[in-house]
């Protein structure tokens, strides 16, 4: 189990939100309110997906040549990524921008389907001589690509775009990723490794390569939409991208910066996943690293697959007087975001001093009559990690 060392005070001063429900904060707090779910069960059908809101990608990303180099996950997380940026006031600051460290959290990128089918066709007509796939791929992929684009491609785009050079880091490991994202950058800043640093993740899941991929493992939520608590198996996989600015309180005071809220500790955890319970043993574990007050409420990345959200259900069982909020119900899941966007709505709603509503016909998620004074994140990988993380109103 792993966990952040604390000494400086780290802030949330920026959040750029790019998902199904909109672009922008005020767009995603209007959604919340009126507990507005988008989602797709016709185009991918029987798999359900939560789409992309439609973008005007000209206002991050204003020359067209970066565009078409990026695939759209790229796109999604280099306008977030912009988003954030604008948020915390330190968009084109060259002095800050030039020092502040880059995590990202990221997956093994997006297939070329086009050229993948015609080379397994040629195979299937005998035409694939040795040499055949080398020529392909020098002829009908582009220089950034082979066969599926590198994972690191996002933090080259946002620093090409938005002139972020400090540090960079990309973390893979799907939902886990997302917790060492975070918990590295609080790491970096407590420790004083670091003044500022831009923490994110993207995910396009309009792609049949990324739900034929899920379905092997029988993963995906089919047929109709239903909230997370609701289902009986399975995620709908969700688009978005999701950034954070996390800086210390002395570098955000001295440039004047207003917060969203502290995140005080991030804490993280493997279990083995070898016998039922194992992974409630490690969110109790977690849990007693972070000891939230008595005015706190819980946002979950809970992704409803089986049997690992089950396990988290009997966890929360335990702390049935805490109000829980599922981002899975309202965004869909979107992997390697899913922490960092709990990140973001916690700290979002502790700006707000107020939780956004319940969306659960099925009690897990219960109403908070008072302002939240402290929010902790948590999430499960549907096949492996642990996370939890403790924001805090300031």
């Amino acid at each position: 189990m792993t966990e952040t060392s604390r000494s400086r005070e780290a802030w949330i001063t920026g959040i750029g939100l790019a998902t199904s429900l909109g672009e922008g904060l005020d767009a995603h707090w209007e959604a919340l309110s009126k507990k507005t779910v988008n989602v797709d069960e016709t185009t991918f059908a029987p798999y359900v997906v939560h789409p992309m809101t439609k973008l005007s990608f000209d206002a991050q990303i204003p020359k067209k040549g970066d565009q078409r180099q990026m695939e759209a996950w790229q796109r999604i997380g280099t306008y977030a990524a912009g988003l954030a940026l604008d948020s915390a006031g330190v968009k084109g600051n060259t002095e800050i921008l030039s020092r502040m460290d880059m995590i990202v959290a990221a997956g093994g990128g997006e297939r070329d389907l086009a050229v993948d089918a015609s080379i397994i066709n040629s195979g299937i007509q005998g035409n694939a001589d040795p040499a055949l796939f080398n020529e392909r791929l020098m002829n009908d992929l582009r220089p950034t690509l082979f066969l599926a684009q590198l994972s690191n491609l996002l933090a080259g785009n946002i620093s090409i775009v938005h002139g972020v050079t400090g540090s960079s880091r990309t973390f893979m490991g799907e939902e886990a990723a997302g917790f060492d994202a975070a918990r590295i950058a609080l790491a970096r800043i407590a420790s004083g490794q670091s003044d500022i640093a831009l923490v994110g993740a993207a995910q396009n899941s309009e792609r049949k390569e990324m739900l034929m991929l899920y379905e092997f493992g029988d993963f995906n939520l089919k047929g109709k939409f239903k909230p997370v608590w609701e289902r009986e198996g399975g995620f709908a996989l969700g688009s978005g991208g999701v950034f954070l600015v996390i800086e210390s309180k002395e570098h955000a005071l001295a440039r004047g910066a207003k917060p969203y809220a502290k995140l005080t500790n991030v804490v993280s955890d493997h279990a083995r996943r070898k016998t039922a319970g194992d992974v409630t043993t490690s969110f109790d574990g977690l849990w007693s690293k972070l000891k939230p007050g008595s005015n706190a409420a819980i946002i979950t990345g809970a992704t409803g697959a089986a049997p690992v959200t089950g396990e988290e259900r009997a966890f929360l069982d335990k702390h049935r007087d805490i109000p829980v909020r599922s981002t899975g119900s309202a965004f869909g899941h979107v992997m390697e975001a899913q922490f960092p966007l709990g990140v973001a709505l916690a700290a979002l709603s502790l700006s707000h001093g107020t939780l956004f509503p319940a969306n659960d016909n099925t009690g897990v998620e219960i109403e908070m009559s008072k302002a939240p004074s402290q929010i902790v994140v948590i999430g499960a990988g549907h096949w492996r990690g642990e996370g939890m993380a403790l924001v805090e109103a300031i």
